[in-house]
């Protein structure tokens, strides 16, 4: 995960416009397909470049100044978190440069496509980022707004920049991956496959103090009518739960230690039954069941597993699009002379193997 696509170059993340891909799959040239043990064709360098841009994707310019605001922010990235900027010439210094010219680039490849795949993006889609990007982090005060833009070194036009980066990323992904299916017979077996992941779940609360005597002495004035929840927030010195009388929701299966999951979890343990103290490594335990025990049955889980594994598969399409769209672009990128990206080495991979990165992909949401 690179520095860049953790984001952590945008103060308060104030412009949340990264690259839809993470740096494993990278821009430009770096996300071509290898699996054929061919090295990727250099990339192409030129003095002819304008002065004021870095690259010229498809005869478009990547300026200059979108770059340098781009290591200024990683510059305040690191400072915030009290770590040194690394020096030019530093292979952590190249690292950085490199990351960003493959965001900048990918994202005019992204804009370019978008073009011609009819996507467009409105001033109304980047407003509404906008006042969304307020609203998230700043509560919608203009004010806080205008003062951490000009911390940030940012003008209104960069950030809507890559706001709209975002917008166009938001819907090449929805556009690519819309048709892609998840069958019954998949999030059947996934369950299946995957059961012990989805314990039964049962809601209790309890009481945690240090000594016998003490726990004792709260039974006896529980099976004396006490009131639990006030003897919880008194006496107990469970940080988790003490503050809310004691109680745990949906407490799963082997969640917690084995003394109390088995009084908990046994099916003669009837709800509302107060147990005697029951010793944990953490203390004397007095627990009372407030539910039934709930299986996780298959129809409760269905939907949350088809969107978990139509994810998944939205991913992989996604990782495979964008490596053809670098594909795409080769031949199409000239660099400006210190700012290409190293070349690509050949593949390593053995006979019946792909040598093609597993790139990691997502919607931006």
């Amino acid at each position: 995960m690179s520095f860049f696509t953790r984001r952590a170059f945008l103060p308060l993340v104030l412009v949340a416009a990264v690259a839809l891909v993470a740096s494993a799959c990278g821009g430009g040239q770096k996300a071509a397909d290898t699996s054929k043990n061919q090295a990727t064709p250099p990339p192409a360098v030129s003095s002819t470049v304008p002065p004021d841009a870095i690259a010229l994707v498809g005869g478009e310019k990547i300026l200059r100044t979108d770059f340098d605001v781009l290591l200024a922010q990683a510059k305040q990235g690191y400072e915030q978190q009290k770590q040194p900027f690394p020096a030019p010439g530093t292979p952590e210094y190249e690292t950085l440069k490199s990351q960003a010219v493959d965001y900048l680039v990918q994202r005019a490849e992204f804009r370019q496509e978008a073009k011609a795949m009819g996507i467009a993006v409105t001033p109304a889609d980047v407003d509404k980022r906008l006042a969304d990007l307020k609203q998230q982090y700043f509560g919608g005060d203009e004010a806080k707004f205008q003062d951490q833009m000009k911390q940030a070194g940012l003008t209104l036009d960069q950030v809507k920049a890559d706001l709209e980066a975002r917008v166009i990323s938001d819907k090449l992904f929805a556009a690519v991956t819309k048709d892609v299916p998840v069958a019954d017979a998949d999030v059947k077996k996934y369950y299946d496959d995957n059961k012990d992941q989805y314990p039964p779940t049962r809601d209790v609360r309890h009481i945690l103090v240090k000594s016998k005597t003490k726990a004792d002495d709260l039974y006896r004035q529980l099976q004396n009518g006490a009131d639990f929840a006030k003897l919880a927030k008194k006496f107990s010195t469970d940080p988790g739960s003490k503050d809310k009388g004691g109680v745990y929701k949906a407490v799963g299966k082997g969640q917690f230690v084995a003394e109390f999951d088995s009084y908990l979890f046994d099916p003669k343990t009837k709800t509302g039954e107060v147990s005697k103290p029951i010793k944990t490594q953490f203390g004397w335990h007095i627990i009372e069941p407030l539910s039934d025990i709930k299986e996780t049955t298959f129809d409760s889980l269905k939907d949350q597993i088809r969107s978990q594994l139509l994810k998944k598969k939205q991913n992989d399409v996604m990782a495979k699009w964008v490596a053809g769209l670098a594909k795409k672009f080769e031949g199409k990128i000239v660099y400006a002379v210190g700012y290409a990206p190293p070349p690509a080495a050949p593949s390593q991979a053995g006979p019946g193997q792909s040598g093609q990165s597993g790139a990691s992909t997502s919607s931006s949401g």
